[in-house]
Protein backbone atom coordinates (compact mmCIF):
# COMPACT_ATOMS: atom_id res chain seq x y z
CA UNK A 1 0.00 0.00 0.00
CA UNK A 2 1.15 3.52 -0.88
CA UNK A 3 0.08 6.92 -0.12
CA UNK A 4 -1.53 8.87 -3.07
CA UNK A 5 -0.58 12.96 -3.69
CA UNK A 6 -3.04 14.94 -4.72
CA UNK A 7 -3.04 16.41 -8.04
CA UNK A 8 -0.50 19.53 -7.52
CA UNK A 9 1.73 16.61 -6.07
CA UNK A 10 1.64 18.50 -2.60
CA UNK A 11 1.16 15.82 -0.26
CA UNK A 12 -1.91 12.76 -0.06
CA UNK A 13 -4.95 13.55 -0.77
CA UNK A 14 -8.06 14.60 1.70
CA UNK A 15 -10.32 13.43 -1.46
CA UNK A 16 -10.58 11.08 -4.14
CA UNK A 17 -9.01 12.70 -7.23
CA UNK A 18 -11.94 10.94 -9.80
CA UNK A 19 -15.03 11.88 -7.34
CA UNK A 20 -16.63 10.24 -9.65
CA UNK A 21 -15.02 7.09 -10.27
CA UNK A 22 -15.01 6.46 -6.50
CA UNK A 23 -18.87 7.42 -6.19
CA UNK A 24 -19.16 4.42 -8.76
CA UNK A 25 -17.07 2.21 -6.66
CA UNK A 26 -18.56 2.63 -3.23
CA UNK A 27 -22.29 2.80 -4.87
CA UNK A 28 -21.45 -0.58 -6.75
CA UNK A 29 -20.42 -1.98 -3.06
CA UNK A 30 -23.04 -1.00 -1.78
CA UNK A 31 -25.46 -1.86 -4.54
CA UNK A 32 -23.86 -5.44 -3.55
CA UNK A 33 -25.04 -5.18 -0.05
CA UNK A 34 -28.62 -4.51 -1.21
CA UNK A 35 -28.42 -7.23 -3.52
CA UNK A 36 -27.32 -9.84 -1.15
CA UNK A 37 -30.05 -8.32 1.74
CA UNK A 38 -32.69 -9.14 -1.27
CA UNK A 39 -31.29 -12.49 -1.82
CA UNK A 40 -31.75 -13.19 2.23
CA UNK A 41 -35.52 -12.32 2.34
CA UNK A 42 -36.12 -14.20 -1.21
CA UNK A 43 -34.29 -17.19 0.68
CA UNK A 44 -36.52 -16.52 4.15
CA UNK A 45 -32.58 -15.20 6.42
CA UNK A 46 -31.06 -18.68 4.79
CA UNK A 47 -27.87 -15.99 4.35
CA UNK A 48 -27.53 -15.05 7.55
CA UNK A 49 -26.11 -18.48 8.90
CA UNK A 50 -23.06 -17.37 6.44
CA UNK A 51 -22.16 -14.82 9.03
CA UNK A 52 -19.07 -15.52 11.78
CA UNK A 53 -19.44 -18.17 14.23
CA UNK A 54 -16.73 -17.31 16.94
CA UNK A 55 -14.58 -20.44 17.84
CA UNK A 56 -16.49 -22.88 15.29
CA UNK A 57 -14.18 -24.05 12.60
CA UNK A 58 -17.31 -24.34 10.26
CA UNK A 59 -18.60 -20.70 11.11
CA UNK A 60 -14.43 -19.60 9.99
CA UNK A 61 -15.56 -19.36 6.39
CA UNK A 62 -18.20 -16.36 7.72
CA UNK A 63 -14.88 -14.10 7.65
CA UNK A 64 -15.53 -13.67 4.16
CA UNK A 65 -19.13 -13.40 3.88
CA UNK A 66 -20.66 -11.46 6.87
CA UNK A 67 -19.45 -7.86 5.89
CA UNK A 68 -22.37 -8.48 2.78
CA UNK A 69 -24.83 -10.04 5.40
CA UNK A 70 -27.38 -7.96 7.27
CA UNK A 71 -30.10 -8.57 10.06
CA UNK A 72 -32.72 -7.69 8.14
CA UNK A 73 -33.43 -4.03 6.09
CA UNK A 74 -33.45 -2.07 8.87
CA UNK A 75 -29.77 -3.08 9.77
CA UNK A 76 -29.05 -2.32 6.45
CA UNK A 77 -30.42 0.52 5.79
CA UNK A 78 -28.72 2.42 9.08
CA UNK A 79 -25.17 1.21 7.82
CA UNK A 80 -26.16 2.42 4.58
CA UNK A 81 -24.60 6.33 4.96
CA UNK A 82 -22.07 5.66 6.63
CA UNK A 83 -20.77 3.19 4.45
CA UNK A 84 -21.21 5.70 1.29
CA UNK A 85 -19.29 8.63 2.83
CA UNK A 86 -16.91 6.79 4.88
CA UNK A 87 -15.77 4.37 1.93
CA UNK A 88 -15.80 7.28 -0.65
CA UNK A 89 -13.61 9.36 1.50
CA UNK A 90 -11.08 6.18 2.26
CA UNK A 91 -10.99 5.83 -2.07
CA UNK A 92 -8.88 9.15 -1.93
CA UNK A 93 -5.73 7.33 -2.05
CA UNK A 94 -6.78 5.25 -5.13
CA UNK A 95 -8.85 1.79 -5.89
CA UNK A 96 -5.98 -0.17 -5.03
CA UNK A 97 -5.00 1.54 -2.01
CA UNK A 98 -8.78 1.21 -1.10
CA UNK A 99 -8.80 -2.39 -1.66
CA UNK A 100 -5.59 -2.99 -0.04
CA UNK A 101 -7.17 -1.03 3.48
CA UNK A 102 -10.64 -3.09 3.41
CA UNK A 103 -9.13 -6.14 3.10
CA UNK A 104 -7.11 -5.40 6.03
CA UNK A 105 -10.10 -4.09 7.53
CA UNK A 106 -11.98 -6.91 6.39
CA UNK A 107 -9.40 -10.00 7.64
CA UNK A 108 -8.71 -8.23 10.74
CA UNK A 109 -12.03 -7.65 11.98
CA UNK A 110 -13.28 -10.66 10.95
CA UNK A 111 -10.61 -13.18 12.18
CA UNK A 112 -10.89 -10.87 15.68
CA UNK A 113 -14.51 -11.64 15.85
CA UNK A 114 -14.24 -15.56 15.37
CA UNK A 115 -11.78 -15.40 18.22
CA UNK A 116 -13.19 -13.61 20.85
CA UNK A 117 -16.67 -13.02 20.26
CA UNK A 118 -19.92 -13.67 21.80
CA UNK A 119 -21.62 -17.17 20.92
CA UNK A 120 -24.10 -15.67 18.32
CA UNK A 121 -23.84 -15.02 14.29
CA UNK A 122 -21.98 -12.27 13.55
CA UNK A 123 -22.95 -9.88 10.59
CA UNK A 124 -22.90 -6.78 8.60
CA UNK A 125 -20.92 -3.78 6.84
CA UNK A 126 -20.53 -1.88 10.17
CA UNK A 127 -17.14 -3.93 10.54
CA UNK A 128 -16.27 -1.59 7.56
CA UNK A 129 -17.37 0.90 8.67
CA UNK A 130 -15.11 1.16 11.62
CA UNK A 131 -12.25 0.17 10.32
CA UNK A 132 -12.58 3.04 7.43
CA UNK A 133 -14.04 5.66 10.02
CA UNK A 134 -10.42 4.39 12.56
CA UNK A 135 -8.19 4.39 9.19
CA UNK A 136 -9.69 8.26 8.38
CA UNK A 137 -9.09 9.32 12.14
CA UNK A 138 -5.05 8.12 11.84
CA UNK A 139 -4.04 8.67 8.45
CA UNK A 140 -3.56 12.39 8.43
CA UNK A 141 -1.14 12.45 11.63
CA UNK A 142 0.83 9.28 10.29
CA UNK A 143 1.22 11.21 6.43
CA UNK A 144 1.80 14.58 8.62
CA UNK A 145 -1.19 15.85 5.84
CA UNK A 146 -2.87 19.25 7.79
CA UNK A 147 -5.97 18.45 5.16
CA UNK A 148 -6.38 15.03 6.25
CA UNK A 149 -6.21 15.67 10.08
CA UNK A 150 -8.88 18.64 9.33
CA UNK A 151 -10.67 15.70 7.22
CA UNK A 152 -10.81 13.51 10.73
CA UNK A 153 -11.44 15.97 13.55
CA UNK A 154 -14.72 16.96 10.77
CA UNK A 155 -15.89 13.16 11.17
CA UNK A 156 -14.63 13.04 14.76
CA UNK A 157 -17.39 15.75 15.66
CA UNK A 158 -20.27 14.59 13.60
CA UNK A 159 -19.74 10.63 13.90
CA UNK A 160 -17.19 10.26 16.66
CA UNK A 161 -20.04 8.96 18.74
CA UNK A 162 -20.03 5.75 16.98
CA UNK A 163 -16.64 4.83 18.71
CA UNK A 164 -18.70 3.97 21.80
CA UNK A 165 -19.60 0.91 19.70
CA UNK A 166 -16.28 -0.54 20.21
CA UNK A 167 -17.35 -1.49 23.80
CA UNK A 168 -19.71 -3.95 25.12
CA UNK A 169 -23.50 -2.27 25.70
CA UNK A 170 -26.63 -2.93 23.34
CA UNK A 171 -27.37 -7.12 23.28
CA UNK A 172 -27.39 -8.51 20.24
CA UNK A 173 -24.61 -5.74 18.59
CA UNK A 174 -21.51 -7.18 18.09
CA UNK A 175 -18.82 -4.67 20.11
CA UNK A 176 -16.60 -7.06 18.82
CA UNK A 177 -17.28 -6.84 15.21
CA UNK A 178 -16.83 -3.17 15.96
CA UNK A 179 -13.43 -3.22 17.84
CA UNK A 180 -11.98 -5.48 15.64
CA UNK A 181 -12.50 -3.19 12.93
CA UNK A 182 -11.51 -0.19 14.05
CA UNK A 183 -8.05 -2.30 14.74
CA UNK A 184 -8.01 -3.58 11.41
CA UNK A 185 -8.36 0.21 10.03
CA UNK A 186 -5.87 1.74 12.59
CA UNK A 187 -3.21 -1.31 11.26
CA UNK A 188 -4.00 -0.38 7.60
CA UNK A 189 -3.27 3.23 8.33
CA UNK A 190 0.40 2.05 9.78
CA UNK A 191 0.99 -0.15 6.62
CA UNK A 192 -0.16 2.70 4.39
CA UNK A 193 2.09 5.09 6.14
CA UNK A 194 4.88 2.53 5.87
CA UNK A 195 4.85 2.33 2.45
CA UNK A 196 4.19 5.37 1.46
CA UNK A 197 7.78 6.20 3.20
CA UNK A 198 9.65 3.18 1.51
CA UNK A 199 12.12 4.18 -0.61
CA UNK A 200 11.16 3.80 -4.31
CA UNK A 201 13.08 1.48 -6.56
Amino acid sequence: MRTAPDASGRGPRVLPARPGQAAVVIAAFTGLLYLSEAADTVLGGALDDAGIQPREIDGLDGVLWAPLLHDGWEHLVANTVPVLVLGFLALAGGISQFVAVTAVVWIVGGLGTWLVGSPFIHLGASVLVFGWMAFLLVRGFYARSAGQITLAVMLFLLWGGMLWGVLPGTPGVSWEGHLFGALGGLLAARLVAGAGRAPAR
